[in-house]
């Protein structure tokens, strides 16, 4: 992939491309009501859609908003189907290849074989080695305060120009971004929207391993760590870092941004993680219990059979393996 791209929107404008994109939606959603009625006329819907990108008439349509309570409430504000099939084509042929490679190793964030565990399992391991070199260390943790809704669309459209010249991906991005121009942030259920805000970051992450020339440095969207040995150094960082947030970004770390003794271990990821083990947090835990006794009941009233269960429980099963959690799983799927 080129420094810069140029030319490719009618390239990979094409039947096939678009119809590899809604198959990449489609994963894992194929009994969704909206999936199956697109099914029914998909060919039909690729043409459309097609010529819609083709004549640069294509507009993205309004957006469903709901909420969800875990891990905290969170507006969710999804697309329509065939917007989704835009996104993906959009994210899969420009952006990806294009933003993707600029990132720095410890960004983990919808990146493909990066995220969540991964992001755990190398925090613990630069934990050891503070340890192991320093002895007692000092660890930023930072939140960013309403990091979606507080993205500035203008400056993220600016980033995206140091990379992209091609008008008419621009002509999209444009078309995609400001999909709800008079509300501020970027929508939390978009597909694009997760890597616009992982590019947006990546501004910091850059000032932070360059011009900071921080070593220990971690990234899951808008959470991060600092790993330090002097406590006056870091809070000199975490200053400088707070001043390139608001007048580059304009972004500010919410309350739960603090420093802590090596010995208190750090939440990060979803995992309560120290240097010789890693836990699930309480509210992982209370969240596991929930789910599988409400799916006990579900078979025991024989409303669900075991092997359904055990479909509902697969991300359970990724997250929980990577901690130190014996005890907590005999007690819930052995009792």
């Amino acid at each position: 992939m080129p420094k810069t791209l140029r030319k490719k929107f009618d390239e990979v404008l094409t039947y096939d491309k678009l119809m590899e994109a809604h198959i990449g939606c489609q994963k894992c959603k194929r009994t969704r009501s909206n999936v199956i009625k697109f099914n029914l006329k998909k060919e039909d819907y690729i043409i459309w859609l097609y010529n819609e990108l083709k004549n640069r008439t294509y507009k993205h349509g309004r957006y469903t908003t709901f909420y969800v309570s875990e891990p905290k409430v969170r507006k969710i504000e999804a697309a329509r189907y065939i917007d989704r099939v835009v996104h993906r084509w959009c994210f899969d042929n420009f952006l990806y290849p294009v933003f993707v490679p600029q990132f720095i190793n410890t960004s983990y964030a919808c990146i493909k074989d990066r995220g969540m565990h991964r992001a755990a399992m190398d925090v613990q391991k630069a934990m050891r080695k503070c340890q192991k070199n320093w002895g007692e260390y000092y660890i930023l943790k930072m939140d960013v305060s309403k990091y979606f809704p507080s993205i500035d669309k203008d400056i993220l459209m600016e980033i995206i120009k140091r990379k992209i010249k091609d008008k008419d991906v621009l002509w999209l991005l444009n078309e995609i971004m400001y999909s709800k121009r008079d509300e501020p942030g970027i929508p939390i259920g978009n597909l694009t929207s997760q890597l616009f805000a992982n590019l947006y970051y990546n501004e910091a992450d850059q000032y932070i391993k360059h011009i900071l020339k921080v070593k220990y440095y971690f990234r899951y969207m808008d959470d991060s760590i600092i790993l330090m040995q002097n406590k006056q150094e870091l809070k000199e960082v975490k200053r400088k870092l707070e001043i390139f947030l608001r007048n580059n970004l304009k972004l500010e770390f919410n309350k739960k941004t603090n420093i802590f003794k090596s010995k208190q271990g750090v939440n990060f990821c979803g995992y309560y993680i120290k240097e010789n083990r890693i836990r699930l947090r309480q509210k992982g835990k209370k969240k596991l219990k929930k789910k599988v006794k409400y799916l006990k009941y579900k078979i025991r009233n024989e409303n669900m059979t075991s092997r359904e269960a055990k479909k509902y429980l697969c991300g359970h099963f990724g997250y929980i393996k990577y901690a130190d959690v014996s005890p907590l799983i005999k007690k819930l799927f052995v009792s």
